[in-house]
């Protein structure tokens, strides 16, 4: 999800990280142990006054499968959950009004938690940016460059610069 926030005019900064687990400063190694309840994500800080709320919102259900269980493409695990961390209520409702909304563009249910954000710990520097410093990694062409492909066609109004 980086490289499709990071595209939208008010997204400010974009940084991977984990979150709602109960390990403190997990690492990458945890996490992937599936044992300290951490999902892999992005925090997100962006200007309300260029994008809102709602819109990553939107922009979140409408580029990945919201309706996989503890899955992302070929990612397996507890620690791939769909899951939006929220800030407070009012992110709460939102989320809520997108998700349902978003169902309607699926036949299977979205899974998609929507949870209060506990303690965000910032993943490894090699996790920030990672599209962009491995365009050519197989990782990259075949999952992300696809969620990006999609993103721009769906949301091209959205893209910085249009």
């Amino acid at each position: 999800m980086d490289p499709v926030f990071r595209a939208l005019p008010g997204v400010e900064t974009v940084q991977a990280g984990y979150c709602g687990g109960d390990l403190e400063a997990p690492t990458y190694e945890q996490v992937c142990r599936q044992d300290t309840g951490h999902v892999e994500c992005v925090r997100v800080d962006f200007d309300a006054g260029l994008v809102s709320y709602r819109t990553l919102c939107d922009v979140f259900f409408g580029t990945h499968d919201p309706t996989t269980l503890d899955r992302q493409g070929h990612d397996v695990g507890p620690q791939y959950a769909s899951v939006i961390f929220y800030l407070n209520e009012d992110q709460h409702v939102r989320a809520i009004g997108a998700r349902n909304e978003a169902q309607e563009a699926f036949d299977s249910p979205i899974c998609t938690r929507i949870e209060p954000a506990g303690k965000f710990w910032p993943a490894e520097s090699y996790h920030q940016e990672y599209y962009r410093h491995n365009p050519e990694q197989g990782y990259c062409q075949f999952v992300i460059a696809p969620k990006m492909a999609k993103f721009r066609k769906r949301f091209s109004a959205l893209l910085r610069g249009a």
